[in-house]
């Protein structure tokens, strides 16, 4: 097993990079009405599962890095909701990818946490 050098070798971080581009593509979709509402609230919250992942690695303390994947997975969970409130609207019929990946990550998160928690 390697040491990782980076948060970019990080899978959960390329998975949601991923996420982001995939958000991305479907809020460009949403009615001009949404563009300070829902299209910027998703974007953000996405963009913040990313950055936080990175964030935490940068700090190069567990005890911080364990807090930014938590902000990270608070994140992903107000994306969640978002999603289920977009499909509310019909403004999205197909979430599947995205669904995936949220579980996905989350699962990856989880884990994560999990592990540095125990190294305590």
């Amino acid at each position: 097993m390697s040491v990782l050098k980076s948060y970019k070798e990080l899978i959960v971080w390329q998975k949601s990079m991923i996420l982001v581009k995939e958000i991305y593509k479907i809020s460009s979709s949403f009615p001009d009405n949404e563009k300070f509402g829902l299209t910027s609230q998703m974007r953000r919250a996405s963009v913040s599962i990313p950055s936080n992942i990175a964030e935490g690695w940068g700090r190069l303390s567990r005890k911080s890095y364990i807090q930014f994947l938590r902000i990270s997975r608070g994140s992903l969970f107000e994306l969640e909701t978002q999603i289920l409130i977009t499909k509310e609207l019909n403004y999205i019929s197909d979430s599947e990818i995205i669904e995936n990946l949220i579980t996905k990550i989350s699962k990856m998160l989880n884990s994560i946490i999990k592990k540095l928690d125990e190294k305590n």
